[in-house]
């Protein structure tokens, strides 16, 4: 079985749109979906206020500059003034407009080659969002709260003009101090589980992946998830509820 190059599992990760043939695989390989939630938790975690806070740079190790020179064989060490001072940053206030970069591929491009080759994602970080043109409503499900939980809300799979599907997700829960919400998509047995993304309370949209078939993933489920860096299902969740597919 030939899986999904590292470069279009990066892609996926940030919900673009593959092949045919290469969405058609990742539909049904628990493999290859698997390194794609992994990838897609750090996209998604950059998204998250708590860990998109501007901070002052900070200079490297000096065992960097050691194993540069072990490497390339050139001794040198940085000057003084070539470490850039802290610089005063002005909080954005938490309602503003967040807009998409002008150039959407030139997004993938340096999101994907920070994904693949593990680069970390620098602190002031945003969440992009792209602008969905009108599609026709497909389905939709209300979130009903999970045991004691205050959390609700209503989703909604819209197809777009593309062929490309989306869910539309209206969250009313309480802001958390220690981890973020992500929305799956679960079999009835409660076994298999594709996730979505991660969501805040209020208005968003996540897309689908390709090929994925409502029928065997109708239950809409939203959980609450630590900053641990497991891209599995923590097993809380807060509310969920089944599409009519």
């Amino acid at each position: 079985m030939q899986h999904c190059t590292p470069e279009q599992l990066a892609l996926a990760a940030l919900r673009e749109p593959l092949p045919a043939d290469d969405a058609a695989h990742l539909a049904g390989c628990e493999q290859c979906r698997a390194e794609v939630a992994s990838l897609q938790r750090a996209v998604d975690a950059v998204a998250v206020p708590k860990l998109a806070a501007p901070g002052p740079p900070v200079a490297p190790p000096p065992g960097v500059w050691d194993a540069i020179a072990a490497v390339t064989g050139v001794s040198a060490t940085p000057r003084v003034d070539a470490v850039p001072a802290p610089v005063s940053v002005v909080e954005e206030p938490q309602d503003a407009e967040v807009l998409p970069f002008t150039s959407r591929r030139r997004r993938v491009l340096l999101v994907a080659a920070a994904v693949v080759t593990g680069a970390v994602v620098g602190a002031g970080a945003i969440a992009v969002v792209q602008n969905q043109e009108d599609g026709e409503p497909v389905t939709a499900v209300a979130l009903a709260p999970l045991a004691e939980n205050d959390a609700s809300g209503r989703a909604e799979v819209i197809e777009q003009a593309d062929g490309s599907r989306v869910v539309e997700v209206d969250l009313d829960a309480p802001e958390l101090d220690d981890g973020y919400y992500e929305i799956w998509l679960i079999d009835r047995d409660v076994v298999g589980m594709v996730p979505l993304g991660v969501v805040r309370p209020g208005t968003q949209t996540v897309e689908l992946p390709a090929g994925l078939d409502l029928e065997q993933f109708p239950l809409v489920d939203v959980s609450v998830e630590p900053l641990d860096g497991d891209p599995t299902h923590s097993g809380v969740s807060v509310a969920r509820g089944e599409l009519d597919a």
